[in-house]
């Protein structure tokens, strides 16, 4: 299926309870891969908003008692109706605040999709581990891959969903199935934002297909492509951090099936 193809010509719209700090990247993130973005998060319109939308985004990273409910009623219209919904646990295991919400979250939605970094997924299997905020530890995938991928596991079989673990090889896992993929440059860790667009690219993914597990995999290496494509770019031109945002949010409407296909490093476990 030319995965890339079919959502540009469906333009699915993603509606996105996200992070204040990275919003305008994550809409423009989804505008370049094909997708509509709606930002809404006041509790009398996101039932509203979401029962017109294809897919859509719950992200924690800033967290307030205001949005928590609308998140709630928001992914219980989704539910209700069958759309697919991305859960970015952002932050979780730093404040207790953070943690009670991802858990509650967890309890009353059934998730689509779990995105988060290795050091969250730890958090949201065991209670236990380094959260330093939206960031992973350094090299977390590459010194205990076989760990990530059993804490994913676990996720993907509590939750009957799929489970992407963000990383310098990136994990989608469900209860039957094990993919990496190799895609990205260490250059997405040096602006803000990265992980939020891409949880709003598999929105945009999951919300054009109806093999979630291929669409989650799909994104995470087009995201990843991207990335490498503005990093050949930004380094030939001699720049840094801005240019790469800005070269990467090209990149996202630049890869097509063909690029996608040709450049992807996909691992089965």
């Amino acid at each position: 299926m030319k995965i890339l193809q079919h959502l540009r010509q469906k333009r699915p719209l993603i509606h996105c309870i996200t992070n204040y700090v990275t919003v305008n990247d994550v809409a423009n993130a989804l505008l370049s891969v094909g997708a509509s973005p709606v930002m809404a998060d006041d509790e009398s319109e996101v039932g509203e908003i979401t029962a017109i939308s294809n897919a859509l985004l719950i992200n924690i990273g800033t967290l307030n008692s205001r949005t928590i409910s609308s998140m709630i009623k928001s992914a219980k219209k989704a539910n209700e109706l069958k759309i697919p919904i991305v859960f970015d646990p952002v932050g979780v295991g730093a404040s207790t605040l953070r943690n009670e919400t991802a858990f509650r979250l967890l309890e009353q939605v059934n998730f689509t999709l779990i995105r988060a970094n290795a050091s969250e997924i730890s958090f949201l299997t065991s209670k236990t581990g380094g959260a330093r905020g939206v960031d992973a530890s350094e090299n977390e995938l590459g010194k205990d891959i076989l760990e990530h991928i059993n804490a994913a596991k676990i996720l993907a079989k509590k939750y009957n969903c799929v489970v992407a673990v963000s990383g310098k090889t990136d994990i989608i896992v469900d209860e039957k199935q094990t993919k990496l993929c190799n895609n990205g440059s260490p250059m997405m860790a040096n602006i803000t934002g990265s992980g939020c667009m891409l949880g709003a690219v598999m929105a945009a993914f999951l919300g054009a297909s109806d093999d979630k597990f291929e669409a989650a995999l799909k994104a995470v290496c087009t995201f990843g492509i991207s990335g490498e494509m503005a990093a050949e770019k930004t380094i030939a031109n001699n720049a840094a951090n801005a240019t790469f945002r800005t070269n990467f949010i090209d990149a996202l409407s630049f890869v097509d099936d063909d690029i996608l296909n040709k450049r992807a490093k996909i691992l089965s476990h």
